[in-house]
């Protein structure tokens, strides 16, 4: 094909003109480099460059003065400790964006959690199970849990010791605690005593607790056999948890609990709200992230109105998982995070001993568990959305006992 003069011509002009813009392009961008190059920089950094491990505070915090304002003052990640270097873009008093950095320590000071009390009692023969005891800690996966003193498991008699544990940034926590070597006991029949059951009827905390801020449910799952609904409903349920199932351990095959489609399909036709929750042996995030996933495929096609919760309780084993603190609260919210993107609301379920203790602060709601005595309020401190109270609840429809729970409106 031939080119006219005319389309000549106008290529030799669009030429021109993208030579000509890339010229001023670059022309600015050098002009831009010099700017930022002379720019005037004034900060004054604190003398403590040092922040806490899971700290919350910002590029601004450890600036004393500054001759401009920062762009973007982001919280500094600290879920890792070590020394990081902090970059960032300010304006100057010029109106200048010019890049600045400095360095500082994200450091651990938490010392280690021992889980023993007072006294330790073995039978004569067998050695202190010390995979039994529990020894976390907040950043270190793998802290260093040993027993200091002299003892033999072989003689019976008291034995004064100490169990310490220590974390790779040097925290060390002791607890001292008796040894009890005794005597196997003999085979003797002990006369047998009448006791007579323990519970707690429904109705009777339905009075107690039910107001214009609350809802009173329970949760349930195989164990609670076949469930009369008409029943239940009549008796004042309004919510109601039901279990989805859960794996058969660490990285082991996938169960649905024999009792869950029957009764969320009951449920859902019935009218009581309902959430879900799922037992966990997960030790990663990615098995988290998996079970999540499982747990979406088996209640998609119910009405799930309540929170999707996280159930992880095998804290005589914490020992063999690998986790810290900080890995098992982030599990957990990977799990729910899974669940957020699906359009279901998360939640975390544990006891108060190990949420005071263990489990490190989330942005998600907590299912307390906490059975105080003649129904009192509970004494638990942190946030809570649900309130397990009893585990020996009786109620009309269910022939088992089952666990009572409170839900706060506000």
């Amino acid at each position: 094909m031939t080119l006219n003069k005319k389309q000549i011509k106008i290529g030799i002009l669009i030429v021109g003109i993208l030579s000509l813009f890339v010229l001023v392009w670059g022309i600015t961008k050098i002009i831009q480099k010099i700017r930022v190059k002379n720019a005037k920089i004034e900060i004054t950094l604190h003398d403590d460059m040092t922040i806490n491990f899971l700290e919350e505070k910002r590029i601004s915090d450890y600036i004393v003065s500054i001759n401009g304002k920062i762009v973007d003052d982001k919280f500094i990640d600290t879920t890792s400790i070590g020394e990081k270097v902090i970059a960032f873009e300010f304006v100057n008093d010029d109106g200048i964006r010019v890049p600045y950095e400095y360095k500082l320590s994200v450091v651990d000071k938490v010392e280690p959690v021992i889980w023993l009390g007072n006294s330790y009692t073995v039978y004569k023969g067998n050695d202190i199970d010390t995979s039994k005891i529990l020894c976390g800690d907040n950043e270190d996966a793998s802290p260093h849990c040993y027993i200091e003193g002299e003892y033999d498991y072989n003689v019976p008699g008291e034995y004064p010791l100490v169990f310490k544990a220590s974390d790779k940034s040097g925290n060390v926590a002791q607890r001292n605690f008796t040894l009890h070597v005794v005597e196997p006991k003999k085979n003797e029949s002990a006369p047998v005593k009448d006791v007579l059951p323990s519970y707690t009827l429904f109705s009777d905390i339905y009075v107690k607790y039910k107001n214009d801020k609350t809802k009173i449910g329970i949760d349930v799952s195989g164990w609670q056999g076949d469930i009369d609904f008409e029943a239940i409903k009549q008796a004042g349920v309004e919510f109601m948890f039901i279990k989805v199932g859960g794996t058969k351990g660490t990285g082991k095959e996938f169960y649905v609990d024999s009792k869950f489609e029957q009764n969320i399909k009951k449920a859902n036709e019935i009218g009581i709200d309902v959430g879900i929750y799922f037992y966990s042996y997960a030790n990663s995030n990615k098995q988290a992230q998996e079970e999540a996933k499982w747990v979406i495929k088996q209640i998609k096609d119910y009405k799930v109105k309540l929170p999707v919760v996280f159930d992880w309780e095998n804290w005589s084993s914490f020992n063999d998982y690998n986790l810290s603190f900080f890995g098992l609260t982030d599990m957990a919210n990977s799990f729910l995070e899974v669940l957020n993107k699906s359009g279901y609301e998360g939640m975390i379920y544990s006891s108060k001993s190990y949420l005071e203790k263990l489990w490190l602060p989330t942005k998600y709601d907590i299912w307390l568990a906490h059975y105080t005595v003649n129904m009192e309020k509970t004494s638990y401190q942190g946030k809570y959305k649900y309130w397990q109270l009893c585990d020996d609840g009786k109620i009309d429809g269910i022939n088992a006992n089952v666990d009572i729970d409170i839900m706060y409106l506000d």
